[in-house]
């Protein structure tokens, strides 16, 4: 989806043609680069790269956040965080993967891609 322009360029309005327009050049996120590997060389989007840390980090990294919510309840001899969503345990039950993955989508932004 990166090789075309309406996917990485933002979409203006133009009072003056009364269209939309798209004149950009693409940021370097979303231009092919050339990686050398020890035996080979790839070509990838950087992009591509961010992708894969943040998806092995979710697959690998992110479910111990259920483990630490249910080490944590175990800790204080609670079934459920809160009654919220009746037989869910409550949002914090639902969501506690995704407080993990998302403090660790912020300190990866914020320490690599800006």
């Amino acid at each position: 989806m990166s090789g075309w322009r309406y996917f990485v360029c933002p979409v203006e309005f133009n009072n003056d043609s009364n269209r939309f327009q798209m004149d950009c050049e693409p940021l370097e996120l979303f231009q092919l680069q050339d990686y050398a590997l020890p035996s080979t060389t790839v070509c990838l989007f950087p992009f591509q790269i961010h992708s894969i840390a943040l998806s092995s980090f979710a697959s690998i990294i992110g479910p111990f956040g259920g483990f630490f919510a249910s080490g944590f309840k175990r800790a204080f001899n609670i079934k459920d965080f809160a009654n919220t969503i009746s037989g869910h345990g409550g949002i914090m039950d639902r969501f506690d993967c995704q407080y993990l993955m998302a403090t660790f989508v912020n300190v990866y932004i914020a320490s690599f891609i800006r």
